[in-house]
């Protein structure tokens, strides 16, 4: 079963992190560092999780994920918005563009953790 996870992050001490524990936790993890780069990387890699934070260079996250969400290739995919920011408004924005989930920086990896489990198919 496939349980690659692509990380759209431009802190790269933070993708860093991300991807050493979904190492160690058994996912393919793969690291785009802003929203071109993430969206080109979802259409070759077809992952089945992203994580995907809402401040980035070039595309903000809720671009990224509306273009995820209209591309034929990925518009199935679980996208996980990971993010500083937490006021209803853009938790709310994050799910009207397709997000399936929310995570507010700093996060627990174990709750990071379940939230991706929650997101594979079974």
């Amino acid at each position: 079963m496939s349980r690659k996870v692509l990380i759209i992050e431009d802190d790269f001490a933070l993708a860093d992190i991300m991807i050493a524990l979904l190492k160690k936790n058994g996912f393919e993890p793969h690291h785009a560092a802003d929203g071109e780069a993430g969206v080109e990387a979802a259409r070759k890699l077809r992952p089945d999780v992203v994580l995907l934070d809402v401040r980035l260079p070039k595309m903000d996250g809720y671009e990224v994920c509306r273009a995820l969400r209209t591309e034929e290739k990925t518009k199935g995919v679980h996208i996980i918005m990971v993010t500083q920011v937490g006021q209803m408004g853009e938790v709310e924005k994050a799910f009207s563009c397709g997000a399936h989930d929310y995570l507010t920086k700093p996060f627990d990896s174990d709750r990071l953790l379940k939230k991706i489990e929650k997101a594979l198919p079974s």
